[in-house]
């Protein structure tokens, strides 16, 4: 079953490995991602712009796509995203994409996974978020095969 989800990711550093992901063969018709002129005007309208778009983007969704570089643990709004995710039920999952190669041919050096500093209740109990819902490498875990069933075992996960 096609899903949509919502992609987070650090888009200044990563949108080119970001890129990759989104736009495999598996992933173009999942929706829930920005061209970089649609970016660009939301940021110039400020803070409160930028809520209002990802709440928007978010409408619909089932499972939000963290996509992990070096930084993305560190952005603000990524953070914010994750925390929306969580507040609407939403599963979450975890990619490393800091192998890929950006528009240079350059991979990076692997961030910290930002569902490590997020807790979320699951039957009652208190769990860390990267201790319940998976983290995968897209090159080492096969991510154009996978990817698919990543997103279904997060939806199950969070009941969706």
């Amino acid at each position: 079953m096609a899903r949509k989800v919502f992609f987070s990711f650090h888009y200044e550093k990563d949108a080119w490995r970001a890129g990759q992901v989104r736009n495999s063969n598996i992933t173009q018709s999942i929706k829930g991602y920005i061209d970089k002129a649609e970016w660009e005007e939301v940021k110039r309208k400020g803070d409160k712009a930028i809520k209002e778009w990802i709440e928007e983007q978010m409408k619909g969704t089932s499972v939000t796509v963290v996509l992990i570089g070096k930084e993305t643990s560190e952005r603000k709004w990524v953070k914010y995203e994750i925390e929306k995710s969580v507040e609407k039920g939403n599963g979450l999952l975890g990619i490393y994409i800091h192998r890929l190669k950006n528009k240079d041919g350059e991979t990076d050096v692997k961030g910290e996974n930002p569902l490590d500093n997020l807790y979320i209740t699951v039957d009652g109990k208190s769990k860390k978020a990267s201790n319940y819902f998976k983290t995968y490498y897209w090159d080492l875990d096969k991510g154009y095969e996978n990817f698919s069933s990543w997103i279904e075992e997060s939806a199950r996960l969070a009941g969706r």
